[in-house]
């Protein structure tokens, strides 16, 4: 199975027809994040016969030249925000990680789904496109990676991600749960949660190959 395959019968719809109408009117109408071509950029790294783990997101990053379609991602050539640098210590203190580089494509073709719920953004307005549809899409992603798949690693950070626990089979899934690495609350139970060993024990459990962070 492909994504094509998966993705067909949501695509095929009047729903997600409307949806990309919208998101093309929102490109030709002002500054939106990521680039055009990086929108669907997550699926493109981590092909679906290939999703082992899957970091749940809420929308892109929304100043210049920081989205690139990953979730918590960033491009090289911009500061790593706040989330990002608060990933990246929990990285050290877990595993032992220093990790400096900000595009987390290395993970995403190791199998890690960096999936945003929301897949674009308005230049400085967090949040804008939440009520574009296309957390009927992501959801739906989510769905079909659970039913057709089995032993994938689904991390939600935060309230937001673990509201997408309910389209997780949790009998055939690991779901690793903790408070979200924002500067608001990572001290509340992200600091110290370990979801980086926790992933890679679960994977070798499963006799997968664990993750090089």
């Amino acid at each position: 199975m492909t994504w094509t395959d998966i993705l067909a019968p949501i695509k095929q719809t009047p729903y997600f027809e409307k949806l990309w109408n919208d998101v093309k009117s929102e490109y030709a109408a002002g500054k939106v994040f990521p680039p055009k071509k990086q929108i669907f950029r997550a699926l493109e790294l981590t092909p679906f016969e290939e999703v082992k783990v899957v970091i749940i997101g809420q929308d892109p990053y929304h100043n210049d030249g920081q989205a690139n379609g990953l979730s918590f991602s960033v491009s090289e050539q911009v500061t790593a925000p706040p989330s990002l640098k608060n990933i990246f210590t929990e990285l050290k203190n877990d595993v032992g990680v220093e990790r400096n580089q900000k595009e987390l494509d290395d993970w995403a073709k190791q199998g890690v789904l960096m999936l945003n719920a929301t897949l674009t953004v308005r230049a400085h307005t967090p949040n804008s496109h939440k009520d574009l549809g296309w957390e009927r899409f992501t959801n739906f992603i989510i769905s079909q990676i659970s039913a057709q798949k089995k032993n994938v690693v689904f991390v939600l950070w935060g309230a937001f991600a673990q509201k997408k626990e309910e389209l997780i089979d949790a009998s055939k899934h690991c779901i690793i749960k903790s408070a979200h690495p924002s500067p608001f609350s990572v001290h509340r139970g992200f600091y110290g949660s370990k979801p980086f060993s926790k992933i890679n024990t679960y994977l070798t459990q499963q006799k997968l190959e664990p993750i090089s962070w």
